[in-house]
């Protein structure tokens, strides 16, 4: 029977203080709730696959606005940054690195951003914010909120600008391999590549977005230089929708390249077909008539029709051919 009264235990996967002499300190789950409520920066990361989450967050996190608490736990997420007050709600996506599992269905990652606390959260393993936990224990790591989001988006978006570059590269081959040769095994590596492009586009897209509305909007922690980092990555993932777009052009070309290479195999098919039956319908004629059982056949009793008849046959073969290479149909 689940306790009434959630566990941080079970709830809380990391935390650590970012400022002051104690940056990079490991929060245990029990110290986590008094460095939410105090005005040191603490970063806590939690689960929100459990099913004790929700609970946890509206019994310790309280002083939170109601919208807050709805975005962080909601069971569907697109792309956002909203602003309330002098913190930020942030819901962003990153590429899947989990064994097994497709990466471009990018895993979500929620954040509640302030001066005094940063609060996030995914439902499966983010790579990001295990990087980022990594270098807080090693001593380094972002010391306040700004530099913590600047960081994040830094880390998502590189690994998406590696994982686009591995399609863009895949692209290139079957391009290459197409214009050697139209094999049967491209056509599903070509909707394979169109289905992940089309995918990352629809999770990117409204990501670009969300990061560009922080320029005019942002609150007073984020400082000039916080900006512009976040304009770069904000640039950088304009330039993966916009190759996603053009992906899609790509594959059609692709597409419509292998579809007139099938047409034309199939047309030579059908030409040498025609020409075969050309040759030998008046062949098939011929036996046909010769063939028939009655009386009055012209040869019927001398020994050497056989190989005349086989004789007139050649003739008119090569009298076809002959007439075919004049009508430059061969």
């Amino acid at each position: 029977m689940r306790a009434l009264v959630p566990s941080p235990d079970d709830v809380i996967e990391t935390g650590f203080i970012l400022a002051g002499n104690r940056h990079g300190q490991s929060l245990a789950p029990s110290e986590a709730c008094d460095i939410l409520r105090s005005d040191t920066l603490g970063w806590v990361h939690l689960r929100a696959q459990h099913p004790d989450t929700p609970g946890w967050i509206i019994e310790n996190l309280s002083y939170l606005d109601p919208t807050i608490i709805d975005a962080l736990v909601a069971e569907e997420t697109r792309p956002r940054v909203t602003r309330v007050g002098d913190g930020l709600i942030v819901i962003l996506r990153g590429i899947n690195t989990i064994d097994g599992e497709d990466p471009e269905d990018m895993v979500s990652v929620r954040l509640w951003i302030d001066p005094q606390r940063i609060i996030s959260l995914s439902r499966r393993r983010v790579r990001a914010i295990s990087d980022i936990a990594d270098e807080l224990r090693r001593g380094h790591g972002p010391d306040d909120c700004a530099s913590f989001l600047v960081d994040l988006v830094e880390r998502l978006t590189q690994r998406i600008e590696n994982f686009w570059r591995g399609i863009d590269d895949e692209a290139d081959d079957l391009e290459e391999a197409v214009l050697t040769e139209a094999a049967p095994e491209i056509r599903p590596r070509l909707a394979d590549l169109r289905r992940r492009a089309i995918i990352l586009r629809r999770y990117l897209q409204p990501q670009r977005d969300a990061l560009r509305g922080l320029q005019p909007a942002h609150p007073f922690w984020l400082e000039a230089d916080d900006l512009r980092h976040l304009a770069e990555e904000v640039d950088a993932l304009e330039r993966v929708v916009e190759d996603a777009d053009a992906m899609r052009d790509r594959m059609a070309l692709v597409r419509d390249e292998i579809a007139s290479q099938l047409s034309d195999k199939l047309n030579r098919n059908m030409y040498l077909l025609s020409i075969l039956s050309a040759l030998f319908l008046p062949l098939g004629f011929l036996t046909g008539l010769f063939g028939i059982n009655v009386a009055g056949m012209p040869g019927a009793q001398d020994g050497d029709a056989f190989w005349i008849f086989i004789g007139a046959l050649v003739v008119v073969v090569a009298a076809q051919l002959a007439i075919l290479r004049k009508l430059k149909w061969i």
